[in-house]
């Protein structure tokens, strides 16, 4: 079985030789045959002020003007971000959404609700929380720099374009760019009707999600496992690991999933703790007790879980891959050090391999027919 990842991974690393796009391509004129905006999800709330609504996701839909690839691609971002994330870097380059656009794939780019032009209403959604330009540098854009380091990995980053110092204009640019967060738990409740609504209305795409939008990304594959084609989860979280910063009551989320066995609540999902990291620098996992409950909603998608060599998330991914496993979900977990690409903090779609890694993306994505 080991030896046939590999032989997998190593295919999809020859295909990125021969990338989806050309340098010189990815640099030609964005040719559209549609550039729209359109809402989804949200309801309406009563209070002694009339009616308002609340819980819709804002969606920009990019189509190619000659569309090659069956499925389009839903990229949902983390949180404190929005849509910005992939169609712009802050040093001025096209994002993700331009490059898989010039790929041949429609792309659907959105706010979650409660971010950006989803909007965030303080009568219904509890109060936000927001980084200090410190804290984006230590987890973001400079963790190499701090005194003491973060992380045992942070030592390794390279790969932002700029100090990612406040007052570069490149980190400028990214932290104006930064919004607040409400609770992870409300966030993923909202998120995940909405991606719902988003799927019935296009139909059958391609979900790629990054850091808290993970939890988002399993609960609606989970939901509408017919529509979802494949799942490129970038450093998701929540992470089933007892020493990180946000871990899901549901292992790899905040939001009830239908395990089988059914689950009655959250502690219904008996694990146990690692109490040996597997490798120096790893975090400790939580398993599910044997015999562990599996995920049948999941186990017929192709998923790949990709972290980064230099992410705060670093040390915890693999328990993400694990867990997955052991509830009989198939995924390919995938370091993206091991295949060349080195370096990369959290935020990789808008570093300086950025290309490099979305054409990665596109290989994975092909070697699995979607």
């Amino acid at each position: 079985m080991l030896v046939a990842k590999r032989l997998i991974l190593s295919a999809i690393a020859a295909l990125v030789c021969g990338a989806v796009i050309t340098q010189a391509a990815a640099a030609a004129p964005l040719s559209l045959a549609a550039d729209r905006e359109f809402y989804v999800g949200g309801h309406y709330v009563h209070d002694d002020k009339g009616d308002t609504m609340i819980g819709q996701m804002y969606v920009r839909e990019f189509v190619p003007l000659h569309a090659t690839h069956r499925f389009p691609i839903v990229m949902i971002h983390g949180g404190g971000q929005t849509s910005v994330n992939y169609t712009a870097t802050p040093d001025g380059r096209d994002g993700w959404a331009q490059y898989f656009v010039r790929g041949g794939y429609t792309v659907y780019v959105v706010d979650r609700p409660s971010h950006g032009k989803a909007g965030y209403f303080p009568g219904s959604y509890s109060p936000t929380a927001g980084g200090t330009a410190k804290v984006i540098e230590d987890r973001f854009t400079a963790p190499e720099k701090a005194n003491p380091l973060p992380y045992p990995q942070a030592r390794l980053h390279t790969q932002w374009p700029g100090t990612g110092l406040a007052g570069d204009r490149v980190f400028d640019q990214f932290f104006a760019s930064q919004v607040e967060n409400i609770p992870f738990a409300e966030d993923e409740a909202l998120a995940v009707p909405a991606g719902v609504a988003l799927l019935d209305r296009i139909g059958p795409a391609i979900v790629l999600d990054h850091s808290l939008g993970g939890g988002p990304g399993w609960a609606i594959a989970d939901a509408r496992p017919a529509l979802v084609k494949a799942i490129i989860a970038m450093e998701p979280s929540p992470q089933p690991a007892t020493n990180n910063l946000a871990r899901g009551p549901y292992g790899i989320s905040y939001t009830p999933l239908p395990f089988r066995p059914a689950l009655t609540s959250p502690s219904d999902l008996v694990h146990e703790d690692e109490t040996t990291p597997q490798a120096p620098g790893l975090g400790l996992c939580w398993k599910q007790a044997e015999p562990a409950r599996q995920l049948p909603n999941l186990q017929k998608i192709p998923i790949a879980v990709m972290v980064g060599e230099a992410s705060f998330l670093t040390p915890f991914e693999h328990c993400t891959s694990q867990f997955l496993t052991q509830a009989g979900v198939h995924n390919d977990f995938i370091r993206l050090a091991d295949h060349g690409l080195h370096g990369n903090a959290h935020m990789m779609m808008l570093e300086k391999n950025s290309n490099k890694i979305a054409a990665f993306i596109a290989a994975w994505l092909r070697s699995k027919g979607v």
